[in-house]
């Protein structure tokens, strides 16, 4: 148990969605990279993304368009050179990934000669410009992804594998002059083990930290680590109060929560309360298409009002053929619990779905900290503002996978390997005979958020959650100290930091906009800025 192995490469990319896989692909003809991946290579929010990618690629659309749509979904809080730099730049990333054989849906009257691609519409865009391969767009990325990069001989991928804390000189050395990544400590899940990668550069691509909650459209494995590393060595954080709520998840007793896209309602879904009336026209003019913060506030208080379980998701009065042909995953999944989406409305509940903050980024990906990156959801851009609208996150996570590969390729040369690290030290530690303790703090830690921290806040409410998270960090960190790693011990607390960090960002905004909003504080702040959370160590 006590042996430790050390690996050396030129990058380290933690995470391997479609951020992470992206930039590993763009700088695998320059440099060896390693790709850690917690559980199997497929495993993460990417595979599940349903709708689609933003891109302008419609004549009839403009990158102004798409600019404008951001800002007014995100409640004009996103930083609009990013929004521009990203719109400017989609189309390009965009037939990056066709060219690598993305299988985006086309038109049916298309002819090979001038491909056009079937673009659809979802809420808060004013164009059609989501390109998508069927209802299971981010599976065809991943696949695409993944294949090229299991075949590239300067690619290793590393399978259940968590990182663990990342190695810096300041944690090395707290007198030293700088702070450069140097590397990071890695559980083996198989062995049992933490091993020691040093990196040239290391990249953080874990997703986002929506298994806090309770509710939860994301895979196991969004337990926001990056987060919690980059906080922990020294990064500031901002925007973490904007947990984006998907407003339509199917809501079964038999079904684990299962995300049903955006694009259902793009397509003319309709939201139905019990008695088959429809309420999104009493809160917006925009109906089904408004924003996704606006439609799940909606979902939420409609379901309080009437004490019902759940609202109605209804596109039968959309001929079968056409349902069946555009959504054929969701029809399939839904027809194995009983449920004729061609015949019949589909029961929903919101879930915890994205998360818009994280760890602060420029243009090129970096964090506070040289050699570290951040990209995808983990990190803050300032493209989501206070509400992201739909399809622009794999979009973000491809266009920072090129940004960040361009500016590290342009330095690889000049950076030396580090030199050997320390081992992880587990003299002191012995085996758990307590995992049911974990277990415990994980249901309460997930039921407070959501109970107090979910989508409608207080400050009474947030000021409960933060007197729990205290409670638990005490009990974590004791845990922590004495016993050695495991899978869920390593989540819990990177999860209870985070829950901590999106408690201190609620309490700070003293307004409610976009996906923040509190009884306390209902009215729009003229001067609003994005929050910034500061650690002791910065």
């Amino acid at each position: 148990m006590d042996q430790t192995h050390q690996h050396n490469c030129d990058v380290l990319v933690i995470g391997s969605g479609a951020a992470g896989l992206s930039l590993a692909l763009h700088l695998s003809s320059s440099a060896n990279v390693t790709v850690l991946c917690k559980g199997p290579l497929c495993e993460g929010a990417t595979y599940y993304a349903q709708g689609g990618i933003a891109a302008v690629f419609d004549e009839a659309d403009s990158i102004d368009s798409h600019v404008e749509d951001t800002l007014i979904a995100g409640a004009h809080l996103c930083e609009q050179d990013v929004v521009r730099f990203i719109a400017e730049n989609a189309k390009e990333c965009v037939q990056w990934l066709i060219d690598g054989g993305v299988p985006f849906d086309r038109e049916e009257s298309d002819n090979d000669e001038n491909p056009r691609f079937h673009l659809t519409r979802e809420g808060g865009h004013s164009h059609r410009r989501i390109l998508h391969a069927a209802d299971a767009t981010g599976m065809a990325m991943q696949t695409s992804l993944q294949e090229q990069a299991r075949n590239h001989p300067n690619i290793t991928i590393l399978e259940r594998h968590n990182a663990l804390d990342l190695i810096t000189e300041k944690k090395l050395n707290p007198d030293a002059d700088s702070n450069r990544v140097l590397g990071a400590y890695v559980w083996n899940r198989d062995k049992e083990i933490v091993e020691t990668l040093s990196a040239k550069f290391v990249i953080l691509a874990t997703g986002g930290a929506s298994k806090v909650y309770q509710y939860t459209s994301n895979p196991d494995v969004s337990s926001g680590d990056g987060i919690a590393m980059a906080w922990r060595a020294g990064c500031r954080v901002a925007n973490l109060e904007f947990n984006q709520f998907h407003p339509t998840c199917l809501f079964h007793p038999e079904a684990q929560t299962f995300l049903l896209t955006e694009a259902l309602r793009g397509e003319g879904a309709y939201l139905r309360r019990p008695d088959g009336t429809r309420f999104m026209p009493d809160f917006d003019e925009r109906a089904e298409l408004a924003p996704r913060d606006i439609v799940a506030r909606a979902i939420d208080y409609e379901m309080k009002r009437l004490g019902a379980d759940c609202m109605y998701l209804d596109i039968s009065h959309q001929p079968a053929d056409f349902v069946k042909k555009h959504f054929p995953m969701i029809d399939e999944k839904l027809q194995s619990y009983g449920i004729d989406i061609t015949k019949e409305p589909i029961p929903i509940v919101p879930a915890a779905h994205y998360t818009c903050g994280g760890v602060m980024v420029d243009k090129n990906g970096k964090t506070d900290i040289d050699g570290l990156y951040a990209i995808g959801e983990v990190s803050y851009t300032g493209l989501h503002g206070a509400n992201r609208m739909a399809s622009n996150s794999l979009l973000e996570c491809v266009v920072y996978a090129w940004s960040a590969a361009k500016d590290i390729q342009s330095k690889i040369n000049s950076v030396a390997i580090p030199p050997a690290l320390p081992t992880w030290d587990e003299s002191k530690v012995s085996n758990s005979d307590e995992e049911v303790v974990i277990q415990h703090n994980w249901h309460e830690l997930r039921l407070f958020m959501w109970d107090y921290v979910g989508i409608v806040r207080s400050t009474k409410r947030l000021e409960r959650a933060m007197n729990r998270i205290e409670l638990l960090k005490n009990e974590i960190n004791e845990y922590y100290s004495n016993f050695r790693v495991s899978n869920n011990l390593l989540e819990l607390r990177n999860l209870v930091l985070v829950a901590e960090l999106i408690i201190r960002c609620a309490i700070e905004r003293k307004e409610s906009r976009g996906l923040h909003y509190t009884l306390d504080y209902p009215e729009l702040d003229n001067n609003a800025k994005p929050t910034v959370l500061t650690p002791d160590n910065h």
